[in-house]
């Protein structure tokens, strides 16, 4: 068996041949003629020539042998609903879909914007969606009107998928309101707006534009849709992504690249039994994720189908209907594998632990962790409660797949508490000296995480419709480098072992949701009454990071008492949630009369986080104000 160091080494010195063989682990209708083409850098084009489509990959190919295996297992501990689909009837679910996509007038190319619950019928549209050869552009059901505009006039999307409603902790969340109000404010206005009827919640139906799927999944019950081949290079979706301006950024992923480098990953890093070997997968993945999030792409829907196995989906929260729910679905369905986030340890590490020793977990082979910086007692807690290898890992949306981890599929290796690991096969990763471009090669030096070029399968294309901002943003910002930046400090240890510090730049992560703190602060903004506003993300226990707002009043008599203060707070709050999502509300708003900046102007975001921390706050020679940090100590210290 080779070792992982030359298997990793092949990657980069050959990938040509090492990627021409990975690329064995999926269907081609027709092969690729040129493994890569990097004849315009920082641009990889993978599999060029070749044909093929990843519903195929994902469903089709599995008829022949595994047609009456579980595929996908819907379990939502929110209404009592728990359905198995077999890769059979997944096929018929999806060309039902397929074919109401194309009754709308979509057409290869064309985009669907998919806002929905983490629900059968998401799967069934982001599949019926690669199957015609449509890219899909998923926005988190959590979204807010502004933010769901925003996309909906960046995507252009002919069709959206929506529901009625999601629930959230025995919650209805009314969807069709939201969606309602981000058309009315979009400029782009699609075609069609299909829709599941949960019954969870009256829908307002605007008459020749709203089609319920009820009726069309009727019309097209019989119905074939032939999957569309299109070329490696062809779009299969875009994803957004929160950057450090107020404009989100689309992550454009290819077709081919990203089912290889799914497929290998499956064999290489979660030792997942491809669909190749012998006899039904007959194995179960869990990911805890949402697919409105790129691991919920990866590891929800594509990947583990891709290698044959079921796929559970949940709608829930890890503790309702108790803290053993997570572990129950384990033991009923045997779970080999099983991918969360460290918040979601978090949270269950303050439950009762006999809920850990209640169920059969012998199934399960790891737990995969990713989202957010794991912390050593998280890790150790689950470790040891477990009894299988915890495996954490880091990369991002624009990624699609796991930069940093530990591939126990090519050589088994051990986990280190508080690391993601070591560099995955195809990434040339390098720690650089943000200030001289130099990279740093010895242990225990703090540098930006880069990866030099060419980038692996899977890996985002471009910023969708804009090649420009994917340079400039990723690539141009680390002086005399064509590298790409992932905006994120590191060390490295002396076996190799990376271990993350946290961002270079103003994007926060909030229990594994990434969030611009630009966004954040353009919507405190708006309130009538706010003159500045500063938003920091500042380490929390529970959630990894949390938003926190610093704010500048026009009027400051309204915070002169602790009533107007907290009546201020709320509003600001509200405001926030109604434009961007619960998930981005600040845990407080802090009102004080200036914030700390250089005397050119710049804000000295990190002081402020250093502040919140309880950390030195750093060489403040040139801050303009004095007064301005002690005001941020005296509010946080309150």
């Amino acid at each position: 068996m080779t070792g992982f160091s030359e298997f990793s080494r092949r990657s980069l010195d050959d990938r040509e041949g090492f990627w021409s063989e990975q690329a064995r682990l999926i269907d081609w209708k027709t092969p690729p003629v040129q493994v890569l083409d990097y004849s315009n850098p920082p641009f990889a084009r993978w599999f060029v020539g070749g044909t093929t489509n990843l519903c195929h990959n994902a469903v089709d190919r599995h008829l022949k042998d595994r047609a009456d295996q579980a595929a996908l297992i819907f379990v939502s501990t929110e209404t009592n609903e728990e359905t198995t689909y077999t890769f059979r009837q997944l096929h018929a679910e999806v060309q039902r879909m397929a074919a109401a996509l194309k009754d709308l007038g979509v057409q290869k190319g064309d985009r669907v914007l998919i806002y929905m619950p983490m629900i059968a019928e998401a799967a069934f549209a982001m599949l019926a969606c690669t199957r015609i050869g449509a890219l899909h552009s998923v926005v988190f059901g959590g979204f807010a009107s502004v933010s769901l505009a925003s996309r909906i006039d960046d995507a252009t999307p002919k069709v959206i998928v929506s529901a009625d409603a999601g629930s959230r902790s025995g919650k209805v969340v009314e969807y069709k309101p939201l969606l309602d109000a981000a058309i009315d404010l979009a400029n782009h206005k699609p075609t069609a707006v299909l829709l599941v009827d949960r019954k969870l919640a009256a829908m307002k139906i605007v008459a020749g534009r709203d089609q319920l799927w009820g009726d069309l999944r009727q019309k097209h019950l019989n119905s074939t849709v032939e999957c569309e081949w299109v070329d490696a290079t062809h779009p299969s979706y875009t994803l957004y992504t929160s950057g450090t301006t107020g404009k989100p950024k689309g992550v454009q992923r290819d077709t081919g690249g990203y089912a290889v480098a799914l497929a290998a990953s499956m064999k290489h890093i979660f030792c997942a039994p491809l669909q190749g070997a012998s006899g039904p997968a007959g194995e179960t993945y869990f990911c805890t994720s949402d697919i409105g999030w790129v691991v919920g792409h990866s590891y929800i829907i594509y990947g583990p189908l891709i290698a044959g196995m079921a796929t559970i989906m949940y709608e829930g929260l890890p503790t309702r209907p108790d803290a053993g729910v997570w572990w129950s679905l384990v033991e009923k369905y045997k779970v080999t594998v099983m991918f969360s986030a460290p918040t979601a340890v978090r949270v269950l590490k303050k439950q009762d632990p006999a809920f850990l020793k209640k169920y059969d977990l012998s199934s399960l082979r790891a737990l995969f962790l990713a989202g957010e910086p794991l912390d050593e007692p998280t890790a150790r807690w689950i470790s040891e409660s477990l009894g299988v290898p915890i495996i954490d890992n880091y990369w991002q949306t624009e990624s699609g797949w796991p930069i940093l981890t530990i591939a126990n599929g090519v050589e088994k290796a051990p986990s280190k508490f508080g690391s993601p690991g070591v560099p995955m096969y195809g990434y040339d990763v390098k720690l650089i000296d943000e200030n001289t471009g130099d990279e740093l090669e010895g242990p225990d030096q703090k540098g930006v995480v880069a990866i030099e070029g060419p980038m692996p399968p899977g890996f985002m294309q471009t910023v969708w419709r804009d090649d420009a901002r994917f340079v400039s943003t990723y690539w141009k910002s680390i002086p005399g480098k064509l590298v790409y930046n992932t905006f994120d400090w590191g060390v490295r240890d002396k076996d190799g072992y990376f271990f993350i510090l946290g961002r270079t730049d103003d994007v926060i992560n909030v229990a594994g949701h990434r969030l611009g703190t630009r966004e954040i602060e353009e919507s405190i903004s708006s309130h009538p009454n706010v003159a500045e506003v500063a938003v920091v993300g500042v380490a929390d226990a529970l959630k990894g990071q949390v938003a926190m707002a610093f704010v500048v009043p026009k009027n400051a008599a309204v915070v002169a008492d602790a009533a107007g203060a907290l009546k201020l707070e709320g509003e600001i709050m509200k405001q926030v949630d109604g434009q961007l999502g619960a998930v981005a509300r600040p845990a407080r708003v802090r009102f004080v009369t200036v914030l700390p900046k250089t005397r050119s102007g710049k804000l000295l975001r990190r002081a402020i986080q250093a502040v919140c921390e309880g950390r030195d706050a750093g060489d403040l020679t040139t801050i303009e104000d004095p007064t301005a940090l002690q005001q941020i100590r005296d509010v946080v210290a309150r």
